[in-house]
């Protein structure tokens, strides 16, 4: 029995078929845009994220005839919020977690609700990214709309509402929205009536222990070419899948996912509300695991910042990898010194994420020569990311946030020195799960719990996600990292003003 996992990202989806032991049997990738028809706005055609993932399952539906899927559930990106008519239709574009034009109605939040009695009941520090602030920017905005939409949906719903025939969206997703008690797992009433947001505008919440919440439409699983039903199963936030699939189902245990951005995901057995994390802009939200939360970090740099610099300064190595078939990474990184640069990069390139949250904050690079070399101005930039992950762990573990290991995913997960350089740096072991694709593999696994094909996520855990490898942190080299790590502590705080000016 296979089961599918259908990725909905910000920039693309991907869907994957996996064998009950979790194989890969099919995968289809399309991308799409992002819109930004004002400064700070980000919007996408959700029409459009339909269309090309419903080539992508059609796809992956043609490759895996031996074996077919019986179970579906997805994994999307957080916060967006699409308007839909009676049909499911959207209405406007959505307007995605990366859109910044809340600010005035965070302010009112702020004024109204109170920003620490919000994170107290909801989890959510007040920020832009939230749907909250969305849904009041759209009354205000654009009233008519307001008016004339029957729903507005997160892309988990919008997809189960098109695929199944009604709107439900899993308690994880929900609980990022900052209109989801944390506690009771449901809408906040208050929250809702002092917003005047009709609970029936929004979908139906999945029981908190996740499970089949309907099945395929008769006429998309013939489109589909498939003889048995196909269930739908609660799916959840694309990083909290991508912990699952990458074996975080116990308190202690935390994902880093570097992709475009990076992420840090830890697994608690309650949710830490402290106030230090409240500062730090620090989600604490359901697991997609019932009975287990997440805290959640966020660079919104990540690997962008090593795209920048390939783009800009790497044509030549780019030249090289397209006659060779090396990565062109690991050509800029030859002859990389061994150990700590001697420079400080501060990767600010998009402003700051957590811990500090300043949109005004900007790049910058200090300890320059006459024998600074490429390579060491790339590995300064995996260095200051690091820097900034170990930030945002020292800021968990003073919380009181327990963190054991760190499971590493994504693009990064693939350059072996950016991973040896994090075990140094944040001094903790990191496993490497054989599948990296993991926000596919966990909805594949929550598809699989639902529908009864593993007895519990321990069971689908121990039968799927298998281990490349183990790091540990170096002996030689984590000295040399502290000391390294101390002097980054002091570079913000000394450049955030003269940053903000330029």
């Amino acid at each position: 029995m296979s089961l599918i996992g259908l990725d909905i990202g910000t920039t693309g989806c991907k869907a994957m078929i996996f064998a009950q032991d979790g194989r890969i049997l099919a995968q289809a990738r399309r991308e799409y845009a992002v819109q930004t028809p004002q400064p700070g706005w980000a919007e996408q055609d959700a029409e459009q994220v339909w269309a090309l993932a419903w080539q992508c399952l059609r796809e992956t539906a043609t490759q895996a005839t031996d074996d077919p899927p019986v179970a579906l559930a997805l994994s999307c990106q957080g916060e967006a919020v699409i308007p839909v008519d009676r049909r499911g239709r959207a209405l406007r574009p959505a307007i995605l977690g990366m859109d910044t034009r809340t600010t005035a109605e965070n302010a009112w939040l702020s004024e109204t609700l109170g920003a620490d009695a919000l994170f107290q009941r909801t989890g959510m520090p007040l920020h832009t990214i939230n749907t909250l602030p969305k849904l009041l920017w759209l009354q205000r905005h654009e009233p008519e709309l307001w008016r004339e939409a029957h729903q507005f949906l997160l892309y988990e719903d919008f997809f189960m509402r098109r695929l199944g025939g009604e709107a439900v969206v899993s308690v994880c997703l929900a609980s990022r929205t900052q209109l989801m008690n944390l506690a009771s797992a449901d809408w906040d009433a208050d929250i809702l009536a002092r917003c005047k947001i009709e609970r029936a505008r929004l979908a139906k919440p999945a029981p908190p222990a996740g499970g089949v919440v309907g099945k395929l439409r008769a006429e998309l699983k013939q489109e589909l070419g498939l003889a048995q039903d196909l269930w739908l199963v609660s799916g959840g936030h694309d990083q909290a899948c991508a912990a699952l699939g990458s074996g975080v189902i116990v308190p202690g245990l935390a994902m880093v996912s570097t992709g475009t951005a990076e992420v840090v995901e830890v697994a608690m057995e309650s949710p830490t509300l402290a106030p230090a994390l409240q500062k730090g802009g620090v989600s604490i939200y359901r697991h997609v695991v019932p009975g287990l939360y997440l805290a959640m970090t966020l660079n919104h740099s990540g690997g962008l910042v090593l795209r920048w610099f390939r783009d800009q300064f790497g044509r030549q190595e780019m030249e090289q990898a397209a006659a060779t078939g090396v990565d062109a990474y690991d050509l800029l990184l030859e002859g990389a010194p061994t150990g700590p640069t001697r420079l400080l990069l501060l990767p600010h390139f998009a402003g700051s994420g957590t811990p500090t949250l300043d949109v005004r904050s900007k790049g910058a690079l200090l300890g320059l020569t006459f024998a600074t070399t490429k390579a060491e101005i790339v590995k300064a930039a995996l260095e200051g990311l690091t820097y900034e992950l170990r930030l945002n762990l020292d800021l968990l573990r003073a919380a009181g946030v327990a963190i054991h290991e760190l499971h590493a995913v994504g693009g990064g997960a693939r350059s072996a020195l950016w991973l040896q350089i994090k075990a140094d740096v944040c001094r903790i072991p990191l496993r490497v799960p054989a599948v990296t694709d993991a926000a596919c593999l966990g909805a594949a696994l929550l598809a699989g719990v639902g529908a009864g094909v593993y007895p519990d996520f321990t069971a689908a855990v121990a039968q799927t996600v298998r281990w490349r490898e183990r790091i540990q942190p170096s002996a030689a080299w984590t000295e040399a990292y502290e000391a390294q790590y101390a002097r980054y502590r002091r570079l913000y705080p000394l450049l955030a003003e003269l940053l903000a000016e330029l």
